[in-house]
């Protein structure tokens, strides 16, 4: 419970140096909706290729941006703690009787809540574009809790990143780095089945592909509930192991001052 409650008043704080800078807000909504619109205006031709479950593009799109969003956000969630800790912010923490797993844990889970909140505004401007989830209120539950889940997994990654190398430039190096091989090696702008076999295998241990494969299936018809369920399974697991990580990354700060 004092953990909980610490990494509250944690999200509390980075939530208002956030206020601070409108401009971050700002993008934080419009980015994804740019995404969603121009994608599907480029793209939008190519569900002639077959394979897709559906004709409408935006609707085979929605999900995924969804998810790519997450998990871009999620690349980048590092920066926050490499400023805290430029600007000596986490040693002064420590010399307080917070929660040392909070300092980590907040950092995660307001970057999914962050996700969270994205996600709702792209299923919006989704709806707007004609896009309608097949399975309803459940359907828009799912595609949240992928995003807030597959946000979760790499900010664990980003966090311990950041506590490693305690640089911006190595920060932003990596996140390119692990982004975009990522991105192009999941089914989030092409169908699986226009993918050559190497990518489709490689597609399969993915965790990204894991989150659009399970967004995606409760927006198309015939969900099969049983490959969601095990992919947001996959997820949660990645979220346990790379918590895991961030705070052994800690740990090892905390050793080295």
């Amino acid at each position: 419970m004092r953990a909980a409650s610490h990494t509250w008043w944690m999200i509390v704080r980075q939530s208002r140096n956030l206020m601070r800078e409108p401009i971050w807000i700002a993008l934080l909504l419009i980015q994804p909706m740019v995404w969603l619109v121009l994608y599907g205006q480029l793209f939008k031709n190519v569900t002639k290729l077959g394979g897709f479950g559906t004709t409408s593009y935006v609707t085979f799109l929605a999900p995924a941006i969804v998810v790519m969003n997450s998990f871009f956000g999620a690349t980048w969630s590092g920066m926050a703690m490499v400023s805290d800790l430029d600007r000596k912010f986490v040693e002064r923490f420590l010399a307080t009787p917070a929660s040392r797993l909070s300092l980590v844990l907040s950092q995660i889970v307001r970057s999914a809540l962050q996700a969270a909140l994205q996600a709702l505004v792209i299923l919006l401007v989704a709806l707007a574009l004609g896009v309608r989830v097949h399975t309803g209120i459940a359907g828009w539950a799912v595609i949240v809790l992928v995003g807030m889940l597959v946000n979760a997994a790499f900010a664990g990654v980003s966090q311990g990143l950041a506590l490693l190398t305690r640089r911006e430039a190595t920060m932003i190096t990596l996140a390119n780095f692990i982004g975009l091989p990522l991105l192009f090696l999941s089914s989030t702008l092409l169908a699986t089945s226009q993918m050559p076999h190497w990518m489709q295998v490689a597609a399969r241990l993915n965790p990204v592909n894991w989150g659009v494969e399970a967004a995606r299936a409760v927006v198309l018809p015939n969900t099969d509930w049983g490959s969601v369920g095990l992919n947001l399974v996959y997820l949660l697991l990645l979220c346990v192991v790379t918590a895991a990580f961030a705070t052994w990354t800690f740990r090892s700060y905390q050793r080295s001052l």
